[in-house]
């Protein structure tokens, strides 16, 4: 389909399944008003009764600039004389009764999270209604474009970009205009939602007056989609287009369009937010274990242009912090009356940093939380240089006097790897680099990933748990069924991925060091044998080693993630636990195979 904002691109479109009632929260286009009393029970086992009533204006009807409909619902206050402010939850994953039922077909034991926690009116990865509405707040779940009934029959789907941030600008100023409304409007919400905010919050809407993105990825190219220029989008084309997101319109495809520009263009530069234009109070949070919005929730504190700004880094899986940590809620509370209502509670004096360690395994307790710093990465890090060994370790500050090599094989998956172990106890918090001399006799390509490991006493691989080893029903590793070890509930460090040919880098817009910008605007193919430098930038790290643990590099030309999918034979609605595991590889096989040689010993390559 052309695009009229890329005129020269046909923009790819793949069909989505079409919303059927009873399914997915969704209850069909029914304009009305309803009251929900004090004590009233969404009809699921863990729902929670509500605390006092709710008015619902359900499929509100919000006109963009270029005449689309988008259709919200509206949680408020009933029979309020005093306008209230308005929380925008902006996603295409529906606007009604889809969080609580998320978590039983999408996650082991309910990440821990209680029975009675949630109301079941909260959508997927935003907050409670029943938190927000008792504290004066208007909660307003809008359907993005192309999602269910917004837009009509023809619409397609747009993710972030451009046309998703014109949509959202005018969709809060419509709802600050809103009889109800004091004016007032905010962004919150996990995943999704918080992507979206960094593009909502740089148009700078007058209405909007503060932003919460809690775990959001920063560019869908170098973070989600195409990480060091590997396509990496498995999990959004098999589990979240096939099964989660509805329209009658149809979807970008972001795998059609990867095969037909596997190098950034202006369809791919879209998808990355300018934050350096969002002014406005910002409240970030990020976590060390999630693999897709780590990176983006460090540049937001890097560049939002904020002086009310605030990064916690917490250690715990995105959904169980937002809908199963009180303390967070807490916070959150207390970061929208100071900025939606004004409300002197002295806010600022929370530490603008708080970062985490954490402890792998089974130790209590799981990791060291609120770490308050100036900045991140902290401005009293000792940054240290390891160098590879012959004999498989990592030698710290002196470079190897002698020239040597090790070779791995990838199309069986093979890999190098180098150890170090620590006499004592050390913390390491950052964003590590690698830096590589590696060759590949048969090919002009090669795909190179780089990991960081812990390991224990006994050099066994540990093993993080993302939620509190109190809310589930075992007490140890060895307890997981197969289908349980998943990559929502389990860490084990963090990787970095470079395709050889996209090696290039700018360093003007390189965030830290450690964090080089790579263009992927053209590609560099190697003679077959020839050495060349990669520069590689690893997830941020946040781990504590103690004496007798060792950190582990590997080295591999394979993915190391094993993603959790959701495959329906019968229907995904019926799902509960049917997780199964199924290996990441890129689509063109040539850079990932043969055999690579890693060499050291020499500053540049010969």
């Amino acid at each position: 389909m052309p695009s009229s904002g890329f005129p020269s691109l046909e923009v790819p479109i793949e069909p989505l399944s079409a919303p059927i009632v009873g399914r997915d929260g969704y209850v069909g286009l029914n304009p009305h008003t309803e009251t929900l009393p004090a004590g009233w029970k969404y009809p699921h086992p863990d729902a929670r009764p509500l605390p006092s009533a709710i008015l619902i204006e359900h499929d509100v009807a919000i006109k963009v600039r270029d005449g689309t409909t988008l259709y919200a619902d509206v949680l408020r206050p009933p029979n309020t004389t005093n306008k209230v402010p308005a929380l925008i939850c902006w996603s295409p994953f529906g606007k009604k009764f889809n969080g609580l039922a998320s978590l039983g077909y999408m996650t082991p034991w309910n990440l821990g999270i209680p029975s009675n926690t949630l109301s079941g009116l909260e959508k997927f990865e935003a907050p409670d209604p029943a938190d927000w509405v008792p504290r004066g707040y208007a909660i307003v779940n809008i359907d993005t474009r192309g999602a269910f009934d917004s837009g009509g029959s023809e619409t397609p789907m747009v993710i972030m970009g451009a046309q998703e941030a014109e949509d959202g600008y005018d969709a809060i100023e419509a709802v600050a205009e809103m009889p109800w409304c004091s004016g007032s409007v905010g962004l919150a919400g996990n995943s999704h939602l918080a992507i979206a905010q960094w593009f909502l919050a740089a148009l700078r809407p007058p209405s909007l007056k503060a932003i919460a993105p809690w775990e959001g990825c920063g560019d869908l190219y170098r973070e989600q989609f195409a990480r060091g220029g590997v396509y990496a989008g498995d999990l959004f084309d098999e589990l979240i287009v096939k099964h989660m997101l509805k329209g009658r319109g149809g979807i970008e495809s972001f795998r059609e369009m990867y095969a037909r520009h596997p190098l950034a263009n202006a369809w791919w530069n879209d998808k990355r937010p300018d934050m350096k234009r969002i002014n406005v109070p910002t409240y970030i949070t990020g976590t060390w274990t999630n693999t897709m919005h780590g990176m983006g929730a460090i540049r937001g504190w890097l560049e939002v242009q904020s002086k009310d700004k605030w990064l916690r880094w917490h250690p715990w899986q995105e959904w169980f912090d937002l809908w199963g940590n009180s303390q967070a809620k807490e916070e959150l509370f207390a970061f929208f009356d100071r900025y939606l209502k004004g409300v002197d509670n002295g806010w600022e004096k929370t530490p603008k940093v708080r970062m985490s360690l954490l402890r792998f395994g089974q130790k209590i307790p799981q990791a060291i939380e609120n770490i308050a710093e100036e900045d991140f990465p902290p401005a009293r890090t000792q940054y240290k240089q390891f160098f590879l060994s012959t004999e498989e370790t990592l030698i710290p500050d002196a470079a190897p006097q002698e020239m040597a090599s090790v070779s791995y094989d990838s199309e069986s998956s093979g890999n190098v790897s180098f150890t170090h172990t620590f006499t004592e106890t050390t913390r390491i918090m950052g964003l590590p680099k690698a830096v590589l001399y590696i060759s590949c006799p048969d090919h002009d390509d090669m795909d190179v990933y780089v990991m960081i490991q812990k390991l224990d006493s006994d050099g066994k691989q540990m093993k993080n748990l993302n939620i509190p080893w109190k809310g589930i029903p075992v007490n140890s590793f060895e307890e997981f069924a197969p289908e349980q070890e998943t990559e929502v509930v389990l860490y084990k460090g963090p990787v970095g991925i470079l395709r050889a040919s996209h090696r290039a880098i700018d360093k003007t817009r390189s965030m830290h060091p450690h964090w080089p910008f790579h263009p992927h605007e053209k590609e560099e193919k190697i003679p077959p044998g020839e050495v060349v430098r990669l520069d590689i930038g690893i997830w941020a790290l946040g781990v504590e080693y103690e004496a007798g643990e060792s950190l582990r590099v590997v080295v591999s030309g394979q993915s190391f993630a094993i993603i959790s999918n959701l495959i329906a034979d019968e229907g995904f609605e019926q799902l509960s636990s049917s997780w199964v595991r199924v290996s990441c590889h890129a689509l063109t096989v040539p850079p990932s195979s043969g055999r690579k040689e890693l060499r050291w010993g020499w500053d540049n390559p010969p």
